[in-house]
């Protein structure tokens, strides 16, 4: 994708680690070893993911039983409520991303491969500022997953049958 459509960087005041910390506390929660471990697991690298892909990694990073099913689940609730993870729901199956330090930007989906494209267009952005002066509304966030086929599956299904495929 070209860069006019990339993101733009956010800077951030503090880390994750260190703003779910300040939620918890705030709510009088505790931060435990487990939670910690799920956390770094999250922001050691940027894609998108489910609670087994978390899982599973976990599990090949720290170990079997470090850190249990239903707590994964939990934290990934409260990481969304803190606000540093966006939960979409992708086919009926809850997908995550980053929120915090990343900006507002749109999806593509390929409904082939599951394959997700993040895009930022200003044009669109300013759509949507647009439609809600026009209709007295106080934008407070959108989320738009445009359906389709990634190139890549696109160049698949338009490729020519051969005979060997109908084996």
């Amino acid at each position: 994708m070209s860069d006019k459509f990339s993101l733009t960087e956010v800077h951030v005041a503090q880390q994750p680690r260190d703003r779910f910390e300040e939620y918890l506390q705030s709510r009088g929660m505790r931060s435990t070893r487990q939670r910690r471990l799920i956390v770094e697991q999250v922001f050691r690298q940027h894609n998108h993911f489910d609670a087994e892909d978390l899982i599973d990694e976990l599990t090949r990073t720290v170990g079997r039983r470090q850190v249990s099913r239903p707590t994964v689940y939990r934290t990934l609730t409260e990481l969304v409520e803190a606000g540093l993870l966006r939960r979409l729901e992708i086919k009926g199956r809850g997908v995550f991303e980053h929120d915090y330090g990343y900006p507002q930007h749109d999806h593509l989906h390929c409904q082939q491969c599951n394959k997700l494209i993040e895009f930022q267009m200003s044009e669109l952005q300013a759509l949507r500022e647009a439609v809600a002066r026009e209709n007295d509304f106080l934008v407070q966030g959108h989320r738009l997953i445009i359906t389709g086929l990634c190139s890549e599956c696109h160049r698949k299904s338009r490729r020519r049958k051969s005979r060997l495929d109908l084996v």
